[in-house]
């Protein structure tokens, strides 16, 4: 199989597809493997690097688009790399469609098969290939939220980890998975007073355990929201429906009940965000103020920390990866239950059903299991 590795157009986004050593995993099974001129170069990865592992450097995006069997990437495909695919070729990436009619269309339209990291699953229900991200991402909301809290970048001014004779800030975290976890061990690390909310009391022992005693489990309602969110000098926005658009937990009314200068960090901005005066920025342009509180809403927030986010998700992606070059799509989707939930879109059929959930109205979508697509 030839796969393709174009570099990523997406602002601000220097991760890569595939690191040289993913790069040499493929082409000891075998496999073609192309790389566009400098698609890694921004995070240290060089054309030398990828020639030896086996790959072949291509000038142009297009040449890649046209001729490769597999295209391997980080971020959705950008308008332009969507009218690139074609029938018969398989794209394997982010792709987070619920909250994105234009890309939904264009790939459609495509007919390509379109397998989403997002929704790929495992034994425990997890979401493997979205994990990892998930952990920079959660980890770096504390980070960002810390260093806009500051008084010259827009915010009250509060250290989040306080002094000595100085209480210190109050973190919210809403949704106590992946991202709500990892935020937690920042801003614990940090020594900053932390909330967690979520609405599984299961998960709320686990965290209570996790961090014996450290933090406030809170379960989740609207009165909890609004008074946490009142008193907090930092809210994480970190809860996560598979494959469909966030709820819109944290109001407008919230937001304007929030202190002068407190943050506010959306991570579940790829799915459409789950505050409702979110909107998606970028890392050259991050924030804005929503009676006077900071938005914090980079849709591509790991893109940051480019090189420790794409070598954490290739460790994820290669398995998966691999088993679609060496069996062909088709029959790796079907002898593995767990890659096929990461199909979203096949020759012209949506079949992840939240895709159509929030989308098939507005562009007159049908739903199609997916092991049905495949077998037309």
């Amino acid at each position: 199989m030839l796969i393709g590795v174009p570099k990523e157009i997406k602002n601000h986004e220097y991760r890569v597809g595939l690191t040289p050593a993913a790069v040499k995993e493929f082409v000891t099974f075998n496999h073609e493997v192309w790389v566009q001129a400098d698609a890694g170069s921004a995070i240290g990865f060089t054309d030398d690097q990828y020639v030896a592992a086996g790959a072949t450097i291509v000038a142009d995006a297009a040449s890649i688009f046209a001729k490769a069997d597999m295209i391997v990437k980080v971020k959705e495909p950008q308008a332009q790399e969507c009218r690139m695919l074609r029938k018969g070729q398989t794209l394997y990436t982010y792709l987070h469609l619920a909250p994105d009619p234009q890309q939904t269309k264009l790939l459609v339209e495509s007919g390509a098969t379109c397998i989403a990291y997002e929704t790929v699953t495992d034994v425990k229900n997890g979401l493997p290939l979205l994990a990892p991200m998930s952990e920079v991402a959660g980890r770096m909301a504390v980070q960002a939220g810390a260093h806009y809290l500051e008084k010259s970048h827009g915010g009250s001014g509060t250290l989040l980890g306080g002094v000595p004779g100085v209480a210190p800030g109050k973190v919210l975290i809403i949704g106590g998975g992946v991202v709500g976890t990892n935020a937690a061990k920042m801003a614990l690390g940090l020594g900053a007073d932390v909330t967690i909310l979520d609405r599984s009391l299961p998960r709320l022992r686990e965290l209570d355990d996790i961090f014996d005693g450290r933090l406030k489990t809170v379960f989740s309602t609207v009165d909890a929201i609004e008074y946490y969110s009142a008193k907090a000098d930092l809210v994480i926005g970190a809860v996560l429906i598979p494959g469909a658009a966030a709820p819109k937990l944290l109001t407008r009314e919230h937001i304007k009940n929030m202190k002068e200068g407190s943050v506010v960090v959306d991570v579940a901005i790829d799915q459409g965000g789950c505050f409702e005066t979110s909107k998606a920025t970028t890392h050259q342009d991050p924030v804005y103020t929503v009676d006077g509180v900071v938005h914090y809403c980079v849709a591509n927030m790991p893109g940051g920390v480019a090189r420790t986010s794409t070598m954490a998700l290739n460790n994820a992606t290669l398995p998966f990866g691999l088993a679609l070059a060496n069996k062909g799509p088709k029959q790796a989707m079907l002898e593995n239950p767990h890659l096929l939930n990461g199909l979203n879109v096949h020759e012209g059929k949506v079949t992840y059903k939240a895709v159509v959930d929030a989308l098939g109205s507005e562009l007159n979508l049908e739903y199609m299991d997916a092991k049905q697509a495949l077998s037309l």
